[in-house]
C-alpha cells in the first residue's frame, strides 16, 4: 500500500518516520492472507498518520505519538486495546517518549485507565518533573492532566482473555502475541493458531521532523501471564526508547530482560555518536550481544540526516517507513521487499 503527498519544501530538513509493530517468526507460510491485509491497514495508517503531522511542520514528538496511537488503538498489536493479561488477569500497560533536542524523556508503567499509554507518557515528560510513574500514580496523574480515562474494561479482548487461560494451564509466559488470531478481530475469534510463532505485538516510533529533531517513543503491554508488577524495557529509558539529536532515535521490542541489561537503545546510539558506527552496523551489533545472552528481536534506528534502518534477528518484523516523498512502505517477513529494509536473520 503506498500514500503519496507533498515533497519537502526547500530549505527544509528531510522528513522521515519509521515504525515497528513487534518482531518474531512472521512468515508467509504462518501468516494467513486476510490477517497481513489487515496488518497492512493499521501500519499504513499508523504511517499516514505520523507523516502528516511531519508534513504540516509539526514536531517529531508529535509524529511519535500519533503513528503509536493508531497502533494502539488497534488489536493486533500487544499495546494498548490489544494488550496481553497478567497472571491476575490485568491489563498493564507501559510507554515511553524522548525528545532528542533536549533528551527529555517521560514513561509510565503498569498503568490500567489510560487510553493511549504513550499519550501518558508525553504527559510526564512535558508536564511533570519526573521521567517515571508507575501504576494508580501515573493513571491518577494522566487524569488530572486532561488525558482519556477508560475503565479498564476497555481493554478486554476474548482472544487474549483465552491466551491467558492457555498459559496459566501450561503453567508458562507468552511473549507479547505468542500466538495470533484466525481473523482480523481477536476480541471476536476464539480460535489461535499453534502453529504461529511468537513475539510480536510491542509497537514503536521513531520520527524526524523539519527542524532535524529526532523522536522515539515505545508503547506495549508486556508479557501474557507476567506476575509480581514486572516490567520490560519498553518504558525503560535506554532500554526500549532512546532519542539523541546527535546520534539518533531508538524503538526496540524483543526480550524485554536482556534488551535491558544490555541497554539497547543506548548502546546502539553511543556506538553512533562515539565510535562513529553506521546505523545498520550499530544495530546488528546491538542485536548480536542480545542474541548472545539469548534474547531475539528488534530495532528502529533514525539519524538527523534522515538515515533509518530496520534490523531484526527473528524471521520478520511488523514494519515500515514514510519520508518526503510521502510513499508509505510496509514489510513483514525477513525477504520482504516492500520496506527498504535489510534484516540480519541468517546473514551474519
Amino acid at each position: 500500500m503506498a500514500i503519496r503527498t507533498n515533497t519537502t519544501r526547500a530549505g527544509d530538513s528531510p522528513i522521515r518516520l519509521v515504525i515497528h509493530g513487534g518482531a518474531g517468526t512472521i512468515t508467509r507460510s504462518k501468516l494467513k492472507k486476510e490477517l497481513e491485509q489487515a496488518y497492512t491497514q493499521v501500519l499504513s495508517q499508523s504511517l499516514t498518520a505520523g507523516h502528516a503531522v511531519l508534513e504540516a511542520g509539526g514536531s517529531s514528538i508529535d509524529a511519535v505519538i500519533a503513528a503509536i496511537v493508531v497502533m494502539e488503538d488497534s488489536p493486533l498489536f500487544n499495546a494498548g486495546k490489544g494488550a496481553v493479561f497478567s497472571n491476575a488477569g490485568r491489563i498493564e500497560l507501559d510507554a515511553s517518549i524522548m525528545d532528542g533536542s533536549t533528551r527529555m524523556a517521560g514513561s509510565v508503567a503498569a498503568v490500567t485507565t489510560i487510553r493511549n499509554p504513550i499519550r501518558g507518557a508525553n504527559a510526564v515528560m512535558t508536564k511533570s518533573a519526573h521521567v517515571m510513574l508507575m501504576g494508580q500514580g501515573a493513571d491518577a496523574f494522566a487524569a488530572e492532566m486532561g488525558l482519556e480515562i477508560v475503565d479498564p474494561s476497555y481493554f478486554y479482548t476474548q482472544f487474549r482473555w483465552n491466551q491467558l487461560q492457555k498459559a496459566i494451564a501450561e503453567e508458562r509466559l507468552m511473549q507479547d502475541h505468542d500466538v495470533v488470531p484466525d481473523t482480523p478481530q481477536p476480541q471476536m475469534n476464539e480460535k489461535t493458531d499453534e502453529k504461529v510463532d511468537k513475539k510480536r505485538g510491542t509497537v514503536g516510533a521513531v520520527a524526524l521532523d523539519r527542524h532535524g529533531n529526532l523522536a522515539a517513543g515505545t508503547s506495549t503491554g508486556g508479557i501474557t501471564n507476567k506476575r509480581f508488577g514486572r516490567v520490560g524495557d519498553s518504558p525503560v529509558i535506554g532500554a526500549g526508547t532512546y532519542a539523541d539529536n546527535r546520534s539518533v532515535a531508538v524503538s526496540a521490542t524483543g526480550t524485554g530482560e536482556i534488551f535491558i541489561r544490555t541497554v539497547a537503545a543506548f548502546n546502539t546510539a553511543a556506538q553512533v555518536r562515539l565510535q562513529h558506527i553506521p546505523i545498520i552496523t550499530a544495530a546488528d551489533y546491538t542485536l548480536a550481544e542480545i542474541a548472545a545472552l539469548g534474547g531475539d528481536g528488534g530495532l528502529i534506528v533514525l539519524d538527523a540526516k534522515g538515515n533509518y534502518a530496520m534490523r531484526f534477528n527473528t524471521r520478520g518484523m511488523f514494519r515500515g517507513t514514510i519520508g518526503s516523498d510521502g510513499i508509505a512502505q510496509v514489510g513483514m517477513f525477513a525477504d520482504d521487499d516492500r520496506a527498504s529494509t535489510s534484516n540480519s536473520y541468517g546473514t551474519r
